[in-house]
């Protein structure tokens, strides 16, 4: 298994936000403690303009890279954001050059990039990793690229970015009612949302995750990109879903047995048991 970080992303924070750099720091050090797994680390590339703006207008990777005023109030303009974005976009870009080579990778990077839209960064996130790495995917030889986002909030910024865009598809599980609101149906020919209600049982929540799964399979895409967000946990401060911990592992195990080029980038998760959590997911895709 391998992972993609860099310490320096934990290198900014806003008092009180739940998006804090301990997401990062917990995390690498219950990898780094344990022994069930073998892990192998990168440091992320460096993601080329050409990459980005596949994804983002030019104007807006400007706004970013000078963030000069809050985004919004969820979305503090922290010094340097835009280098810390460029460089999650880059751990996903590293993840995916992993996974071509047939090998297992997870970005652990913040901050996360679902909620970006080609010309707007809000809740939490900058630039859109998970799309960004889509398109190059796209741009350097595969066929047929599939997002899954397992994230509790709706992926709108990739779903906005990919909509309708030839030779992808989009697949977000999330609770509804709930930040950003959107993401209640399907949308154009190639956005598929399986919104589930707050305090959804466990058992009726993998069966929605199960069944978007298969509709990702029926797609048959040769390239999966994973949105994975932990935030869908029993005990997470920021949505009222019910899974647990034995729930993420069942879901590497199921992202896993698709048999398709796949790899995860870090998107929410806010929970004290985050490190715990990804954790899991880990073992479940590796068939731990």
């Amino acid at each position: 298994m391998n992972i993609i970080s860099d310490e320096r992303c934990t290198h900014y924070e806003a008092y009180g936000h739940p998006e804090r750099p301990a997401r990062i720091t917990g995390t690498l050090h219950k990898l780094r403690q344990q022994f069930e797994l073998d892990l192998a680390w990168h440091e992320p590339l460096k993601p080329a303009d050409q990459a980005i703006l596949r994804a983002h207008t030019r104007e807006h990777l400007a706004r970013v890279d000078k963030a000069e005023e809050d985004f919004d109030g969820d979305t503090p303009a922290h010094k340097n954001i835009g280098e810390h974005a460029r460089r999650s976009a880059g751990g996903a870009l590293k993840a995916l050059e992993l996974a071509r080579k047939g090998q297992m990778a997870f970005s652990l990077l913040r901050p996360p990039g679902h909620h970006a839209t080609a010309e707007r960064a809000m809740g939490f996130c900058y630039l859109n990793s998970i799309a960004i790495a889509a398109l190059e995917a796209l741009a350097t030889g595969a066929k047929r690229v599939a997002v899954f986002d397992f994230d509790v909030h709706h992926g709108n910024g990739t779903e906005a970015i990919l909509l309708n865009h030839p030779h992808t598809a989009f697949y977000s599980i999330h609770q509804h009612p709930c930040y950003p609101g959107t993401g209640t149906r399907h949308v154009g020919d190639n956005c598929f949302n399986f919104p589930v209600a707050p305090h959804t049982p466990r058992t009726e929540y993998r069966k929605v995750l199960s069944k978007a799964l298969e509709e990702l399979g029926r797609f048959k895409p040769d390239v999966v990109a994973v949105s994975a967000g932990f935030d869908a946990y029993a005990h997470d401060p920021l949505a009222q879903e019910t899974l647990e911990e034995e729930d993420f592992h069942w879901l590497g195990e199921s992202i896993r047995k698709l048999g398709v080029t796949t790899f995860s980038v870090l998107e929410g998760g806010y929970s004290r048991d985050l490190p715990h959590l990804i954790h899991a997911y880990l073992k479940g895709l590796a068939g731990k």
